[in-house]
């Protein structure tokens, strides 16, 4: 149930390669989860304990695996993180320590 006492369910149709599978939104702990067939990961080419990216288009939830740049992430994926709405700022670290150029 959510806060308005309502039970809340979402279900997800998934299709890859003219497999279809169909699950719901569950309830774990405090977070929300998908169960996904093992034929489904395996097409998509990933594997238990794979990091994923998780994104919406036009209110479609898209599941896709992580892509790495040398064990390491890629600036595009980093900068995609980045919320819309941030505003850099200035950060004051203090006063020079050792022989800093400033």
């Amino acid at each position: 149930m959510d806060l308005t006492g309502h039970r809340a369910v979402a279900i997800l149709c998934i299709t890859h390669g003219g497999m279809n599978m169909v699950t719901k939104v569950q309830k774990w702990g405090n977070s929300q989860g998908l169960r996904l067939a093992r034929q489904v990961l395996e097409e998509a080419h990933i594997s238990v304990g794979d990091s994923v990216n998780v994104s919406t288009r036009d209110g479609v939830i898209v599941i896709t695996p992580a892509r790495r740049v040398r064990g390491k992430q890629s600036l595009q994926e980093l900068v995609s993180r980045i919320p819309r709405n941030y505003k850099s700022r200035e950060v004051e670290w203090g006063k020079p320590v050792g022989r800093e150029d400033w």
